[in-house]
């Protein structure tokens, strides 16, 4: 059963009750993430995430991990580039001691300069491991590269330098910024009531200021690109992509079977065509980087030098033959097949439930029904498929981003084009 109130200042509050789970999943969803902050202050959001952990007025760093442990449960945390997040699951009956943990940490964080200090180091070793790891750090990369100075092209960690910058009067004036009432989302699922929740949230929460609902993001401009950063490793990582629909779109169906299609499954074309069929990539797959007016189609893979260039090329193929060729009715139909089975695999755990429900509400503003949503995957057409594909896949905002041992043989790199 949904269920959807509003708190006196504005905090909205949506939950589903599952009688038959023991568990109950709580999240609370923050309109904060990398997209609102200043370019100097790149990080900033993720620096908050980490020093709501680091103690309250009432509760140390290691009280919170002993509340937590001591009932069985899970807490933890995510910054994005659109909203913040922070959760717990726990069994059904310690779903209030939950509630009271999580709005002590978001309301009542000390933000101690010595434990400033630690977590600063803490996140400098986070972004020195991604730095390690040339197939996270891609990603970012190709972000950057197709969104150019575009907030939304920012790293969520930021960079050593600003990071370095961050001070204590900064995370609290951004906490003051955009922790407010019409900021904040809290949805719950499993085993719960929903008026008792409520009653429990609109105590907790009602010292959090209202606020005024934030429209102030601009859109995003895309712009082709090619980008190489060489290091010596023993393989080349691309990713390769271009503009998508937002996460609202009416189309967002036939973009996400398009994307299972094109690299979604060990079924999809990428995969059979790059790895089984010619052995030149263990990792190739592609992903939908979507937000709430912006997305992106992209194409990950792992190669050695040698076979970049072909590699690539053959990504370069499949983008053209989804445009220019038939799609048989036989692969959508696997698709959809695929997408539905996905979908109601999901929705059996609390915390897939809790992140569906908020996620709906963030970016649709409205619960859909799992009917409906089955209804418009079958609904999805081959001539919807090539439509979709002749409007994204297109030279306008094809994007290459590399890194690894790219020779100067390799800069034909540069004549990159979807046929």
């Amino acid at each position: 059963m949904l269920q959807k109130s509003t708190l006196n200042n504005g905090i909205r509050v949506v939950t589903e009750r599952m009688k038959s789970l023991h568990s109950v999943t709580i999240g609370f969803w923050v309109q904060n993430g990398s997209r609102h902050e200043e370019e100097e202050l790149s990080g900033i959001s993720h620096f908050i995430e980490h020093m709501l952990f680091k103690g309250t007025q009432t509760r140390s760093s290691l009280q919170i991990a002993k509340e937590i442990d001591s009932v069985g449960g899970v807490l933890n945390a995510f910054t994005g580039r659109e909203f913040s997040c922070y959760y717990a699951k726990v069994l059904g009956d310690k779903l209030p001691q939950a509630i009271s943990l999580l709005s002590d940490l978001v309301l009542n964080s000390t933000f101690d300069q010595t434990e400033i200090e630690k977590e600063r180091r803490v996140i400098l070793q986070e972004l020195s491991m991604v730095e390690d790891t040339p197939d996270d750090q891609v990603h970012d990369l190709f972000c950057k590269s197709i969104w150019n100075s575009h907030p939304l092209g920012m790293p969520v960690l930021g960079n050593r330098e600003t990071v370095q910058r961050i001070a204590q009067a900064d995370l609290l004036q951004m906490l003051e910024k955009r922790y407010f009432g019409h900021n904040i989302l809290i949805a719950a699922a499993g085993n719960l009531d929903h008026h008792q929740i409520v009653d429990q949230l609109e105590q907790a929460f009602s010292v959090v200021a209202a606020g005024q609902p934030d429209n102030s993001c601009t859109l995003p401009a895309y712009r082709p690109g090619l980008k190489i950063e060489r290091k010596d490793l023993e393989q080349t990582h691309f990713c390769l992509g271009c503009k998508a629909l937002p996460q609202n779109h009416p189309d967002r169906f036939v973009q996400q079977l398009l994307n299972s299609i094109l690299g979604g499954s060990m079924s999809s074309r990428l995969f059979q065509s790059i790895r089984e069929e010619r052995g030149l990539a263990y990792s190739i797959y592609s992903y939908l980087n979507v937000h709430s007016d912006a997305g992106a189609l992209v194409v990950y893979g792992g190669t050695s030098p040698s076979s970049l260039w072909e590699t690539v090329q053959l990504a370069l193929e499949q983008f053209a033959s989804l445009k220019n060729d038939y799609i048989c009715s036989e692969e959508l139909h696997m698709a959809r097949e695929q997408m539905k089975g996905t979908l109601l695999l999901s929705l059996e755990s609390s915390d897939n439930r809790m992140t569906r429900l908020a996620k709906n509400e963030i970016f649709l503003g409205h619960q859909p029904k799992i009917e409906e949503i089955v209804a418009n995957i079958d609904r999805v057409t081959v001539e919807s498929l090539q439509k979709l594909a002749a409007q994204l896949l297109t030279d306008e905002s094809l994007n290459l981003n590399v890194i690894g041992p790219v020779s100067d043989s390799d800069l034909f790199l540069n004549k990159l084009t979807i046929a």
